[in-house]
């Protein structure tokens, strides 16, 4: 079977309106599991709550630990104002990764659009943020101090693109890693189908590479938020 199969957006629910295509795909699905899956595994953790925590609160107040730890190291004392939106990235890419390992599911966070779109908010609050904290001398952030004006028709467009780089390397990254990653699960998956009895070796790299891919799943959402928080912290900082 193509390996690339896995990735294709397919439609559930058609509808048209006004010319635009807004029906429900499998990727919407997979989206609107991944805010209830993570809903509800908070609440799960958090759902009995003591002075002594159980392993379900230390978890997820670790996990929340983490994300604060990391927001306010690369943002500073306004770090809590942002930290509901942090978190929240990095919970909806770690279910969108999760969730792409089951078998027969679909993994959102391979498509360029979704991820795009997280990576364009990102970039929009962090433009907002800036504005609102420095007027528009934020502007000024793409002639840095000290350039003599007459480099400013070669240095401003260099840091404007640089600047719009930013979420594409955010979805790149993160796409990447996803689909090759369910490529070779695939790949691998297909031996063990073709391969009878003989099949127990590839089948023991599978359960390796599993393991492995829920590591990546962990580890791609972090790299996710901590550049998040990076470029939030970049414009709340920003001089």
């Amino acid at each position: 079977m193509n390996p690339m199969h896995q990735f294709e957006v397919k439609t559930l629910v058609p509808l048209h309106v006004g010319g635009f295509n807004l029906s429900f795909t499998n990727s919407s699905l997979f989206m609107t599991l991944a805010v209830v899956c993570g809903i509800s595994m908070m609440w799960f953790l958090l759902k009995k709550q003591a002075l002594i925590p159980g392993t379900g609160q230390s978890v997820a107040e670790s996990l929340f630990g983490l994300i604060r730890t990391t927001a306010r190291d690369n943002i500073g004392e306004d770090y809590r104002t942002f930290l509901p939106f942090i978190f929240s990235v990095f919970l909806m890419v770690f279910m969108g990764n999760l969730l792409g390992l089951f078998p027969y599911s679909f993994t959102f966070t391979s498509q360029l659009a979704p991820v795009g779109v997280f990576a364009l908010i990102g970039l929009f609050v962090s433009s907002g943020v800036g504005i609102y904290k420095h007027g528009w001398g934020w502007l000024h952030t793409f002639m840095p101090a000290g350039i003599p004006a007459l480099m400013a028709p070669i240095v401003v467009p260099i840091e404007i693109i640089s600047f719009l780089a930013k979420p594409f390397s955010l979805t790149v990254r993160l796409v990447m890693n996803m689909v090759v990653g369910h490529i070779l699960l695939k790949i691998l998956a297909g031996f063990v189908y073709s391969s009878g009895l003989v099949g127990v070796v590839p089948l023991l790299f599978v359960g390796l590479l599993l393991v492995f891919e829920l590591g990546i799943a962990f580890l791609q959402a972090y790299i996710y938020t901590i550049l998040t928080s990076i470029y939030l912290g970049e414009a709340v900082n920003s001089h």
